[in-house]
């Protein structure tokens, strides 16, 4: 009994740790002070003393990969923000309707279309659209947020632009193809559990979502010319980074995500030349940038106390790292997920520990399928998660009922987390 408890000690001081981290997220102190509040009380009951702490953070910032993730988050910001004022994700909207003949396919084009292009709360930004090309259909505003919600996300395990995949890779240290090739499965699951949850016959009926007066006029050029930028930001960032590691492998691969965003962004700015200088100065003001950018800062402080404290190595010790591997890559990214509601959350908060159970545990060659698994669990806990800022904004929006609408999203959102735990075993 004595020796159980011994063994314990090690677990309940990194429990500890993430419960004072869930607290500060649910008291709203900020992500980003609630997770090196978290990584100082770990700190400090591993021995790690103040001054180790400030000098250990301070060494975390001067990484490249800290570099490349801030720079790169930051440039997805700037270029959402620019499409949003500059009117041109609202035109690429316009331009793309005429296309659209199926009812049930333009009631989840746009949500999908806006999940494309990464910015905090982007659900709000497509809800809109849901309610104009749904206005003359017979369905509850409960239905029409459930869609704008589950289909604005359908690309969070696969799509490269994604922080929460980026800072993974990142922490990692693996190229981004290695991940999403693995977790894409990810997207059609979401896409087919969708359908059969809030689209089907039967769910929806056909003469409830019958479309009158469809648009005629059909533009590819109009198509192509306001989605340029993304076309650039995503085509580019995936062949600039395949081309760096066939030609220059000693390269980093972030280089590439970095030089197509910022030519994305340029796009942004010589197509809308309304958008100037004051547009970039009012960016960089904004304080959401600024708070994904501390977000990043104490996810790279966290990961590198977390390791000359020797937290991973303790555990992995004491309870030979069967303990710590099930809970980093099951239980604590569902967890955090769920109570943070957002994917950097989990990511930062959980995967340099289960990376260092790995590291430990001489299981690094299976270091992605247990990636994929808890991201997976994570993923399905955000999108469980009752505070997540997409889900309060769309109900908000459409004046639905926050539990009852919460409630359609548990069942497929079951099935998600178990179709990772199936990927997880066809990957070992």
């Amino acid at each position: 009994m004595e020796s159980l408890l011994i063994k314990s000690i090690p677990f309940a001081k990194v429990l500890f740790s993430f419960v004072l981290m869930l607290v500060g997220m649910r008291l709203r102190i900020g992500l980003g002070l609630s997770i090196l509040a978290g990584g100082l009380v770990m700190a400090l009951s591993f021995g790690l003393g103040p001054l180790q702490f400030v000098q250990t953070g301070a060494l975390a910032l001067t990484q490249d990969k800290f570099l490349f993730l801030a720079a790169i988050v930051g440039l997805i910001l700037v270029l959402s923000d620019a499409m949003e004022r500059s009117g041109q994700s609202r035109r690429l909207m316009d331009g793309l309707s005429g296309f659209l003949t199926s009812p049930r396919l333009r009631l989840i084009f746009f949500p999908a279309l806006i999940g494309l292009l990464p910015m905090p709360g982007g659900a709000v930004f497509s809800a809109p659209m849901v309610k104009t090309v749904s206005e003359d259909m017979r369905i509850r505003n409960s239905d029409r947020a459930v869609l704008n919600y589950w289909f604005r996300h359908v690309w969070e395990l696969c799509w490269p632009l994604y922080p929460g995949i980026i800072l993974t890779v990142a922490l990692a240290d693996i190229p981004i193809i290695d991940l999403i090739s693995r977790s894409w499965p990810g997207t059609p699951v979401m896409l087919l559990t969708g359908w059969f949850f809030f689209l089907r016959p039967g769910v929806l009926d056909a003469r409830d979502i019958v479309i009158t007066d469809l648009p005629t006029a059909r533009s590819k050029r109009v198509v192509f010319r306001e989605g340029l930028p993304l076309l650039i930001a995503i085509a580019g960032a995936i062949g600039l980074e395949a081309w760096i590691a066939s030609f220059l492998p000693g390269l980093d691969f972030e280089w590439g995500v970095i030089a197509a965003l910022l030519l994305a962004v340029i796009c942004v700015m010589v197509q809308n030349t309304s958008l100037g200088l004051a547009f970039l100065r009012a960016v960089l003001a904004k304080k959401s940038l600024w708070s994904m950018i501390f977000v990043i800062v104490a996810i790279f402080v966290f990961k590198d106390v977390m390791q000359a404290a020797g937290v991973v190595h303790e555990m992995a010790r004491v309870a030979g790292g069967d303990a710590a591997l099930i809970a980093s890559a099951t239980f604590l990214p569902f967890l955090v997920g769920m109570v943070a509601g957002i994917n950097v959350a989990f990511v930062g908060a959980t995967f340099p520990l289960l990376l260092g159970v790995l590291n430990t545990l001489g299981m690094n060659d299976q270091m992605i399928p247990y990636l994929v698994l808890a991201t997976f669990c994570g993923f399905t806990g955000v999108m469980v998660s009752p505070i997540h800022i997409c889900f309060i904004l769309t109900c908000q929006y459409f004046e639905c009922d926050l539990a009852a609408t919460w409630r359609k999203v548990v069942a497929p959102g079951l099935i998600l987390l178990l179709s990772g735990v199936a990927l997880f075993f066809l990957l070992l």
